[in-house]
């Protein structure tokens, strides 16, 4: 493939009431992995979108190498090589890997489905991302980072020229990443135009050879990676942002506010024990697969567990259900706060009040004035951005939407909060006031169970870390005392 370019000259995209972006003028060639950063808001979606064929820019032009291009449609973008694996999935989870990877190009043979052939293509593309499933498996069956990797194999399909990874690591694990950074690399000695947006700016000297940065809808510079450092790629970023570390003023009391014993779930977690402190804020590290996510959802009664029990504040719960585990003091946040999380068509009010809605209506009879109450003071409390609470959450960005699923559960005025990966899909400014939220509850005495796949963020934000492996608790850490380094190869040791 001989050398390629896809380049703007002046793009500019307006919305009603705001510019999403402001004279944009950049490029990007082949043989380079080129970063493209820049806080929620700031222009990176959109320009994605007009790459990828889904908007079009108000004024401006961009081309491939010297061919101005001109798309209606997604299609068009795919016609000239240009492919976007975007955040959110398009999988279809009732059909199966194979015919999402060549859905509506299934190979044909005498007018009918050729399904040897389309499994054979598939294993053979499947085998080079290095993941190993089976091409007749139903997608609904899959985890969430073997479903990243799927739709990531379905974009290389196309054999594209140009190849758009939005937030493509959001649901791997490092061990994921590497297997996913040396196929990106790959595409990018074979010529491909890789453009790679990430908020992980810590995978940035990693995979990046130039990074780009957007911000307010403008573009502030285009550096190479060897040249700049983290602390540079931040102050284009957000300008002047503080990195918290964990307070020293936390008090975390001498009271258990919930045991966890002997809690099983068979081909998930086994034997699980531990306990936490009022005001305590407590990590759980593991790789994808260590039985994190299904440990939370067990606590919290949102799926069954075959034995142990649950104590909070003395009373013991067994088997239980998550109105019942909310009634005593819990409330969880999942990792996939759009579909588990919000009802992102209904309004900010709205999915800020529905864990508390026994508190905040008036038995079956909705009470405005007590959600608008109990919203506003969330917004407030949060710092939550908002045009306004009647508006869909949908509106809102990344970290403000997170947020709303923290004040949802806020609202309940719990004992514990169980957060996972909560830091998923936002900027670091968003990440940082999720942990400063943490910490401030702590200071009132609510604990926390946090779970993450970025380590980094553990040590940053638990005085103490509990270790996950093949679904049992194998390690307690202190964050003051570990490395980063001990703590990977703690959580990916095959023992």
């Amino acid at each position: 493939m001989s050398d390629l370019m896809i380049r703007t000259e002046h793009i500019t995209k307006d919305y009603p009431g705001t510019r999403a972006l402001e004279d944009i003028s950049l490029s990007f060639g082949s043989g380079q992995v080129h970063a493209l950063v820049g806080k929620n808001g700031s222009g990176k979606s959109t320009l994605v979108k007009i790459f990828a064929g889904a908007i079009k820019p108000t004024s401006g032009n961009f081309y491939l190498n010297d061919e101005k291009l001109h798309f209606n449609a997604t299609s068009d973008a795919y016609d000239k090589g240009i492919v976007t694996v975007y955040q959110e999935m398009s999988l279809v989870p009732g059909l199966s890997v194979a015919e999402n990877i060549f859905l509506g190009r299934l190979p044909q043979k005498y007018s009918s489905i050729d399904w040897r052939k389309t499994y054979k293509m598939a294993g053979v593309l499947l085998k080079k991302m290095k993941l190993d499933v089976d091409p007749r498996e139903k997608v609904s069956r899959l985890s969430m980072w073997q479903s990243q990797v799927v739709e990531i194999t379905k974009a290389l399909s196309f054999n594209p020229k140009v190849i758009l990874l939005d937030e493509p690591t959001s649901s791997l694990a490092q061990n994921e990443v590497q297997s996913l950074f040396e196929a990106v690399r790959a595409l990018r000695d074979q010529g491909v135009v890789v453009i790679y947006i990430t908020h992980k700016l810590q995978e940035l000297p990693q995979i990046a050879d130039t990074v780009t940065v957007l911000r307010d809808g403008r573009l502030i510079g285009s550096v190479e990676m060897d040249e700049v450092e983290h602390k540079d790629i931040i102050h284009m970023m957000f300008g002047e942002v503080k990195v918290q570390s964990r307070p020293k003023d936390i008090q975390i009391q001498d009271d258990i506010v919930m045991e966890v014993k002997g809690l099983s779930r068979e081909g998930w977690f086994k034997d699980v024990s531990f306990s936490l402190r009022r005001g305590e804020v407590l990590g759980i590290a593991g790789m994808l697969g260590s039985g994190r996510t299904e440990l939370l959802h067990g606590i919290f009664g949102a799926d069954r567990v075959d034995r142990g029990e649950v104590i909070i504040e003395g009373k013991t719960y067994k088997r239980a259900n998550p109105i019942k585990m909310k009634n005593a003091g819990i409330g969880l946040t999942p990792e996939n706060r759009k579909k588990e999380g919000l009802i992102l068509i209904h309004s900010i009010m709205d999915n800020l009040c529905y864990a508390s809605m026994n508190i905040t209506d008036n038995g079956w009879v909705e009470n405005k004035g007590r959600r608008a109450e109990f919203a506003s003071r969330q917004v407030r409390e949060l710092e939550i951005k908002v045009p306004d609470i009647k508006a869909a959450c949908s509106s809102l960005s990344g970290g403000n939407q997170q947020k709303v699923v923290v004040g949802n559960w806020l609202n309940t005025s719990p004992k514990i909060m169980l957060y996972d990966e909560p830091s998923r899909g936002i900027d670091v400014n968003a990440k940082q006031q999720i942990f400063e939220i943490m910490w401030t509850q702590a200071r009132k005495g609510v604990s926390t169970v946090f779970v993450s796949t970025e380590l980094e963020e553990l040590l940053e934000v638990c005085h103490r870390i509990l270790i996950m492996r093949h679904g049992k608790i194998v390690a307690e850490v202190n964050p003051d005392a570990v490395s980063i380094n001990e703590l990977y190869e703690t959580c990916m040791r095959g023992d």
